[in-house]
């Protein structure tokens, strides 16, 4: 049986043929909209999910390196010290990590399961590096972007749903509100080891990441939101053409592609005809955005997600680059 996590076999995507072909659409439709980022001055190179391994070929070089979760395997204190010891090494000027479900040792509800005793009392040097647990951290950039005169705010939270087991760290029950008002007003940059629902999360079938955290991002609308956790989420066939990057449009395009993508809702009799109706109201919503946008220059809020995953779907190998956004 196919792992969740894993990208899912093709016959069980078509038996969802309304979200491939939703999913399709909105890509193509996402092709037509102008990029409006005036100033671009600031490049944030974006990495996650590297699982105790260092790449052969160097980072590119940017302003900001993030590393959204799971730097490690078994979640160590040694094994974190090897990773925050190879990232302090790099040349970015500022450098902000977040938990991972896999790093253990910095919940202390899931260090207590660590065997090794001297491992639990153990303790990490960041070496500068902003680690981010539901905090924010402000970065200055005088003269150098055209945001908040040169200030560029970043939020980190670990959080991911489902539980796994004991040793997983910030994990909550799938279903479980935690980031309703979570996330600051003022954040630039979103920093998270989940995904938001619907992007970038194999939601093909059905998708791993959470709808909550997905409602908190469209209230907040930070410029860009990085995340890992589901490795494949950038290797399946719309992952792929995006990327492993996704604008998401806050619009009206946004909500119907999320109602026809929602897993188990509407169902039955009503499913096929009720998804339809959400598909064809996504097809219209996204062309009357764009004609707004192009010939009537109106401005609607975006944020870009990017799966920053570095481990190839589930091969417990470095199979992806790092994800370079300029901001």
């Amino acid at each position: 049986m196919a792992s969740p996590y894993d990208i899912p076999p093709l016959h069980l995507q078509l038996q969802h043929p309304l979200k491939l072909l939703a999913r399709l659409l909105h890509y193509l439709l996402s092709l037509l909209y102008p990029d409006r980022h005036a100033r671009r001055n600031i490049t944030v190179v974006c990495i996650s999910d590297t699982h105790c391994l260092i790449p052969k070929a160097p980072l590119p070089y940017g302003d900001i390196l993030i590393h959204a979760g799971d730097l490690t395997n078994a979640g160590t204190p040694s094994e974190l010290q090897a990773q925050i010891d190879w990232l302090a090494g790099l040349p970015h000027q500022h450098k902000v990590v977040v938990a991972g479900n896999h790093d253990t040792w910095l919940d202390p509800e899931s260090r207590k399961t660590l065997s090794d005793a001297k491992e639990r009392e153990g303790k990490v040097d960041w070496k500068g590096i902003h680690y981010l647990q539901n905090t924010s951290v402000t970065l200055d950039f005088p003269n150098r972007t055209s945001l908040n005169a040169g200030k560029i705010t970043l939020f980190g939270a670990p959080h991911t749903p489902d539980k796994l087991g004991p040793q997983h760290a910030f994990q909550y029950p799938r279903g479980t509100d935690v980031w309703s008002d979570a996330i600051p007003d003022d954040t630039d940059i979103l920093v998270t080891h989940s995904p938001p629902a619907y992007h970038l999360d194999l939601p093909s079938v059905r998708a791993m990441g959470d709808e909550f955290l997905l409602q908190e991002v469209r209230r907040v609308k930070p410029l860009l939101h990085v995340f890992g956790h589901i490795h494949a989420g950038k290797s399946d066939f719309l992952g792929l053409l995006r990327g492993g990057q996704e604008v998401v449009r806050w619009d009206a395009s946004e909500r119907y592609l999320e109602e026809t993508l929602r897993y188990g809702a509407p169902g039955g009799v009503l499913d096929g005809p009720v998804r339809v109706y959400y598909l064809g109201m996504m097809v219209v919503s996204g062309v009357l955005e764009m004609v707004r946008e192009v010939v009537f220059d109106w401005e609607v809020k975006s944020t870009r997600m990017v799966n920053a995953a570095m481990v190839f779907c589930n091969t417990g190998r470095i199979g992806n680059g790092a994800q370079v956004v300029h901001i």
